[in-house]
């Protein structure tokens, strides 16, 4: 019988004793799962403690332990160690960010997609491939990790950036979300938890919870993830991995500058992490003549880069170089070949191409002159928010409302724009102050762009 009597006692989560049916571990899972997607206990709420609920249920402690656990390994809740389980904050709901499929009306300021419209010098390359006469070597089954051409100009290129490997331990893949993938089942297990930043990419939140692996948010400052915290946080749970987009953070646009690198590279070797280093932007930073040191180069191999061409070069063309360490070389090919089997060698061999005949280095030119002027397209509309360490695709604007994400979302579109809350970014639900991700590179032409920051600024005007 129970210890104490719960008729009148405050509990999250009080699962119907009289309804549940035997094994008992699966019907409370079904039960807190069910209530947990109905909306019935919201993203953040605390759950009872595990003794307190086995009290209440009459049942054996180690079965509530049992149903915690399965229910953290479908990503529906989550402990922190001394403060108690929480429901996940995107549990119920799937924040993937993917191609839009918009009216013709609606104008683009949330897929982040690169100026696609600058597509000329693709195209010749394309028909240079063509030309060239050796379209069967590339639709054989072979050299599955790319072919030697490839992987030297994947070196090349990331060498630019301040990545430098060989061919070896280089790698190419079906775009940054297919490396991305692969790193995570490669190098990780289910139960695993990484180190990310308190917003981070939303589709790596949704590969999370598909995996079974945990992100564990570490605070940061205007520079980035801090250092101590990166530690304190590997002190108190048990981590395994870490993911940053040093270059410039999505959604954040925070650049994580050389002196918090190195301080962050210290910790993740004493800790013995495994960190991906996810890069969509360094490029831009090359084409302005200042690039830092890799994180990569900074750990010396206790590393994964991820390079993505799409944000660069062209978005249809679903290509992203992947540098790694010796240590990992073996499991990243297993991931590749059993993932993948191969990546497209039609699609890699036109990225070679534009990085051969030297294209790829002007088109990283001038969509980072497009990206300036959006820039300064978007400053006369929100001069108040702070200008980013380099010219990027995206702004991060605080959002003056505490509005549902969704009801804020919705109202942008019915005013013709659509753009994403600060909600789908965030690892542990609500936070104090709400944002959104403005993308400047996907309205089609500065024109659109204005007229959107215009309806963008009178709505955000409302709640001034």
């Amino acid at each position: 019988m129970p210890v104490n009597s719960f008729d009148s006692y405050p509990m999250t989560w009080k699962p119907d004793k009289a309804s549940l049916t035997p094994p008992y571990y699966k019907a409370l899972a079904e039960d807190l799962e069910a209530k947990i997607k109905a909306g019935r206990l919201a993203p953040g709420a605390k759950l009872p403690p595990q003794r307190e609920l086995a009290d209440y249920l009459d049942l054996n402690y180690t079965t509530i332990t049992r149903v915690y656990e399965l229910c953290k390994q479908k990503g529906l809740i989550y402990g922190t160690m001394g403060k108690g389980t929480f429901v996940a904050p995107h549990s119920a709901e799937d924040v993937t960010i993917t191609a839009p499929n918009l009216a013709a009306p609606l104008i683009e300021l949330g897929m982040v997609n690169g100026f696609s419209e600058y597509s000329k010098p693709v195209e010749r390359a394309t028909h240079a491939v063509v030309e060239k006469g050796y379209l069967r070597r590339l639709y054989e089954y072979s050299y599955p990790a790319g072919h030697p051409h490839q992987l030297a100009a994947a070196v090349r290129w990331m060498e630019q950036l301040g990545v430098h490997t060989d061919r070896e331990h280089t790698a190419i893949f079906s775009g940054a979300q297919n490396a991305l993938t692969a790193a995570l089942l490669s190098l990780f297990s289910p139960g695993d938890k990484i180190a990310v930043d308190p917003y981070t990419y939303s589709n790596l939140i949704e590969l999370g919870k598909l995996l079974h692996i945990f992100l564990i948010p570490v605070a940061g400052d205007g520079a980035g993830m801090l250092p101590e915290e990166l530690d304190k946080t590997c002190t108190q749970n048990h981590i395994n991995g870490i993911y940053l987009m040093p270059a410039c953070t999505n959604p954040t646009a925070i650049t994580i500058p050389l002196s918090r690198r190195m301080e962050l590279a210290k910790v993740i070797q004493q800790n013995r992490l495994i960190l991906i280093e996810d890069d969509i932007s360094s490029w831009m930073d090359a084409a302005a003549g200042t690039v830092p040191p890799s994180m990569f180069d900074l750990l010396g191999g206790q590393s994964v880069y991820i390079c993505g061409m799409s944000k660069s070069l062209c978005p249809g063309l679903r290509i992203a170089y992947m540098a790694f360490g010796a240590a990992f070389k073996k499991a990243i090919l297993h991931g590749l070949f059993n993932i993948n089997i191969k990546t497209s060698s039609l699609d890699a061999e036109i990225i070679t191409e534009l990085i051969l005949n030297g294209d790829a280095y002007k088109i990283a030119v001038h969509k980072q002159q497009l990206a300036e002027k959006s820039c300064a397209v978007f400053a006369r509309y929100f001069p108040e928010v702070r200008a980013a360490a380099h010219t990027g695709y995206f702004k991060w604007v605080p959002l003056p409302t505490q509005s549902p994400a969704d009801q804020v979302e919705g109202e942008l579109m019915q005013n013709g724009v659509r753009t994403y809350h600060s909600m789908r970014f965030s690892v542990r639900g609500k936070q104090e102050q709400d944002f959104l991700r403005i993308a400047l590179c996907s309205a089609g032409n500065n024109r659109n762009l204005e007229k959107g920051l215009s309806i963008l600024q009178s709505y955000l005007q409302r709640f001034s």
